[in-house]
């Protein structure tokens, strides 16, 4: 061995050349080289090779390089996700056999993923590809829930008479009529009626339908009720008018869905007119005849205003040399005499509310026999709260087929579909979203406490010039406010359902004739009445139904003039409703105050998820379905078996 495998001895020692064996232990200076001698010792050491430790410096054939820590991450990634795929193709169609979900794995893979080196902007499109995926999946079980709870409160039978569903009679072709469009029109393409319906904002669903017409001499009307409508300011048809009266014309069931104030009265009431004077001409009514056509309205107001606006048509055709057409109104509060006096002539044209039809039908006062023309005003309302089953006894007088009318402001797409099944080959005709509000009306949602609001009510009349109508939730209230206005010299009238007849009569005849200034009123007011000179309306509390709130508002801003609403909210609303309002401020473009701002629902990111906006049941456009209070107020009255006819009975009552 060389010199330096060994250490050199001390003073004194000995050392041998060749001397093998075991390291020697020195001692330390001045000491004899004896086993007993004290002091610490100086180790050597000297290595020799032996066969096993030779083993050790052997080149291992197996020997691994080194590999980064980055790279042992990317591929044990690669490794789980392979693992992880043929896991879900094993254990596809059978999750028993797997113990842990598919959406878990993904997220331990997803996680692991996040844990690599990788770059933050890889990292963040990763991140927002995932955020995406499970937002995707989120929306489809909130549709699928969705589409659950509208099987549950779906109804299984169909919107047809009882008779007709006994004997399964379901006809298949529209009424035949002699009127046709000019040939001049049928003959121009399919294209020009379609820039015709996107000019207006016309939507249509259906089959076959009628090309637009853009004016009344088009139409066929006999000069003078084209006479008669200009002498109303009526000059050129409405949107809803240019595709809803030919479509009505020619036979067809339609679901006319317009905003308030856009003319769908005149739909229903010319063609039902001119029906009527060809059935005269070919064999005139006798005694106790009739009625042809029917027009069912939900409220006496609406029913009245309705008949006077027949009336009014009929008298021009009378005066002009045609055969008299005799119009019957029918309604509570309203003496019998009055009515039947007209059908023991022949009548060829009723108005009637829901309750006091029933009771005449019931007393075979009247039959529907030879009724062949059936149109339901502001629909949504007597189809919607279980009214199905009395329009279903209702249908069940007819013994033959008829055309059937179905319009409204407010339609939700659960009623629409409700409602098709009564229909025969139905057209649907949308001018705008179905309850959105007006255009033309200015809202201005105010925050006022109760105690308030009394007194800035004066305050708010004064932003406009009269004639203003004031709306109330409660009876009392409105004989509050209109008690209080009186007493502020303040020329007003109030209706409700707790006044009489006749009380109502005249105070909305003196408030359209423009004698008084100012209208407070309940919803009986609100659905369907025309009071074309409104400036202003005002919301003395915010409704529990948006689509109150949207009918509320559409008395003014009519026919294309301009208007104002003005709603009175505070802590005491339900949230769910402002929430709708708010929304509803938005789709309108109006100014939401800050107030209203700062309400957020919890599901609001799904509230445009689907073709529907918003709630299909309500048509709400601040909720879901999944949170419908409608929806929940109706399954908790049903629970709690309130009969149906009762609640009808109470509402013509109180209308």
């Amino acid at each position: 061995m060389s010199s330096n495998h060994r250490k050199s001895p001390t003073p004194g020692s000995s050392n041998s050349k060749n001397s093998k064996g075991p390291p020697i232990k020195s001692p330390t200076p001045g000491s004899s080289n004896s086993k007993n001698s004290k002091g610490p010792p100086i180790k050597r050491y000297r290595r020799e090779l032996t066969p096993e430790s030779e083993d050790e410096f052997k080149i291992i054939d197996d020997y691994e390089p080194y590999i980064a820590v980055r790279q042992k991450r990317a591929e044990k990634l690669a490794t789980l996700g392979v693992t992880l795929h043929s896991r879900k193709v094993e254990t596809k169609g059978d999750s028993s056999d797997s113990g842990r979900d598919e959406d878990d794995e993904e997220e331990d893979a997803q996680a692991l993923a996040r844990k690599s080196n990788i770059s933050l902007l890889d990292q963040h499109t990763e991140l927002k590809r995932i955020a995406e995926a499970r937002k995707e999946s989120a929306m489809e079980r909130q549709l699928k829930e969705e589409e659950k709870i509208l099987e549950s409160v779906a109804e299984k039978k169909a919107l047809m008479g009882v008779a007709e569903l006994a004997k399964g009679i379901q006809y298949q072709n529209s009424i035949r009529t002699s009127w046709t469009p000019p040939s001049y029109i049928t003959a121009k393409s399919s294209s020009r009626h379609d820039r015709v319906r996107k000019k207006y904002c016309i939507l249509v669903e259906g089959d076959d339908v009628l090309p637009p017409i853009k004016n009344f001499e088009e139409m066929k009307f006999p000069k003078c009720l084209i006479r008669a409508m200009s002498k109303q300011g009526i000059v050129k048809p409405s949107p809803i008018q240019i595709q809803g009266i030919p479509t009505v014309l020619s036979g067809r069931d339609m679901i006319g869905i317009a905003f308030t104030g856009s003319g769908k009265t005149l739909v229903f009431v010319l063609p039902i007119i001119m029906f009527c004077l060809e059935q005269e001409y070919k064999l005139p009514f006798l005694k106790d005849e009739g009625p042809y056509g029917l027009i069912i309205c939900p409220s006496r107001e609406l029913a009245r205003q309705t008949f006077e606006i027949v009336t009014y048509y009929c008298k021009f055709l009378q005066e002009d040399g045609f055969p008299e057409i005799r119009p019957c109104l029918a309604m509570g509060g309203v003496p019998l005499n009055e009515a039947m006096d007209v059908i023991h002539k022949g009548v060829h044209i009723m108005i009637a509310t829901p309750g006091r039809l029933m009771d005449m039908l019931d007393k075979k006062m009247v039959r529907l026999d030879m009724c062949r023309y059936l149109c339901m005003d502001e629909a949504d309302r007597m189809i919607d709260m279980g009214f199905e089953e009395d329009i279903r006894t209702i249908f069940s007088y007819f013994k033959a087929q008829r055309q059937t009318l179905l319009f409204s402001a407010t339609m939700p797409k659960k009623i629409q579909n409700f409602a098709r099944s009564a229909l025969v080959r139905p057209v649907t005709i949308n001018v705008g979203r179905a309850g959105a509000a007006s255009m033309n009306v200015v809202q201005e949602v105010e925050y006022v406490k109760t105690e308030a609001k009394m007194v800035y009510l004066l305050e708010c009349l004064q932003k406009t010039t009269p004639p203003v109508l004031i709306f109330a939730e409660k009876k009392q209230d409105v004989d509050n406010i209109h008690e209080y206005l009186l007493l502020k010299g303040v020329e007003a009238v109030a209706i409700h359902g707790g006044k009489d007849q006749e009380e109502r009569s005249k105070a909305v005849e003196a408030f359209r004739n423009l004698k008084k200034d100012v209208l407070v009123a309940t919803d009986v007011a609100s659905k369907g009445l025309d009071f074309p000179h409104i400036q202003h309306v005002i919301n003395y509390d915010m409704p529990d139904d948006i689509e109150n709130y949207v009918h509320r508002i559409g008395r003014t801003g009519r026919s294309g003039n301009s208007g104002a609403a003005t709603t009175f909210i505070n802590k005491g609303n339900d949230e769910s409703v402002l929430l709708d309002l708010k929304h509803l401020l938005m789709e309108a473009k109006q100014k939401v105050p800050h107030f209203l701002a700062a309400l957020q629902s919890e599901n609001e990111k799904y509230l445009n998820v689907g073709e529907e906006k918003g709630c299909s049941y309500c048509g709400g456009l601040g909720h879901r379905i999944t949170d419908c209070p409608k929806l929940e107020a109706a399954q908790t009255k049903q629970a709690s078996n309130i009969g149906r006819r009762d609640y009808l009975a109470s509402n013509a009552t109180d209308y």
